[in-house]
């Protein structure tokens, strides 16, 4: 038994040490680096005064924080509805659905951003459609906006929140749904007081997954905007493959500043996760 537990363990090495080379040292790097001027000034906290006092990187967190925060919490809605619809049909249907919902969350990136250019640009199908018939929300629907990139950022989030929350939806018992409509609660009754408390952990667990994804997504965001709106993805990478010169130290400190906000957003959604599942326990 101990020779095969010893086994088991030397399975893991390839996987730590490409952990070890991937994961660990860039990020003790990018730390260090953040604490370090590029001007050669030596060891210090400048790169951070300059993000909180720039009104460019200001407005990079703000952003950053505000379209992450309205496409998770849209994505989680429209996730809800959708696994709870998949949850309840069997056979065929759910194989349909569970095939087209694998395709699209395939579909990001810079192949996303052309299509909602073509359908939702300045001269887009839809805009062009809402301009022939007097439709004043499509014929002047900006694209390239924080709310325009934030309904881009939901699509991507939906299919990624229904796949994660589908399998939480096994959790919620017949037997609660028969026992709630035996009291005469209904579905609406059952699903605020019962059903929602009783998914809450893996609601909340999937929005933070969410806020972190939308938090670090680059690809679609460039090809649409480039660097017209300020976000901290693009601010990193104009760090570090700048026109002028490479920015380590800032693009570190910025990069170090984009992690801060990712597990302050995963403390508070565990937290309120956890306040839930205690509840529920009681």
């Amino acid at each position: 038994m101990k020779n095969r537990k010893y086994l088991y363990l030397l399975a893991l090495v390839p996987f730590v040490l490409v952990a070890f080379m991937y994961e660990i040292i860039p990020l003790i790097s990018v730390i260090s680096n953040s604490f370090f001027m590029d001007d050669g000034s030596g060891f210090g906290l400048g790169n951070y005064q300059k993000i909180f006092t720039k009104l460019l990187y200001q407005k990079a967190i703000i952003n950053s924080i505000k379209i992450s925060t309205l496409s998770a919490v849209a994505g989680i809605i429209i996730a809800f509805l959708g696994a709870r619809a998949a949850h309840s049909v069997n056979g065929k249907l759910k194989g349909v659905f569970m095939a087209i919902l694998n395709m699209v969350s395939n579909f990001a990136g810079i192949p996303l951003a052309f299509a909602y250019m073509i359908l939702l640009g300045n001269a887009g199908v839809m805009v062009q459609f809402g301009k022939q018939f007097g439709i004043d929300a499509l014929a002047n629907f900006n694209l390239y906006s924080t709310n325009g990139i934030a309904m881009v950022y939901v699509y991507f989030q939906i299919p990624l929140s229904t796949l994660l929350l589908l399998p939480a939806f096994n959790g919620v018992r017949k037997e609660w749904k028969e026992a709630s409509s035996l009291l005469g609660a209904s579905p609406t009754q059952f699903w605020t007081r019962v059903g929602i408390p009783v998914l809450m952990p893996s609601i909340m667990s999937t929005i933070s997954v969410l806020f972190a994804n939308a938090l670090a997504a680059y690809a679609t965001v460039y090809a649409l905007v480039m660097s017209s709106i300020a976000l901290l993805p693009v601010q990193i990478s104009t760090s570090f493959v700048g026109d002028v010169k490479m920015q380590k130290g800032l693009g570190g400190a910025l990069s170090v500043v984009m992690m801060i906000i990712m597990v302050i957003a995963i403390l508070i959604t565990n937290y309120i996760g956890g306040r839930f599942q205690k509840g529920a326990k009681r």
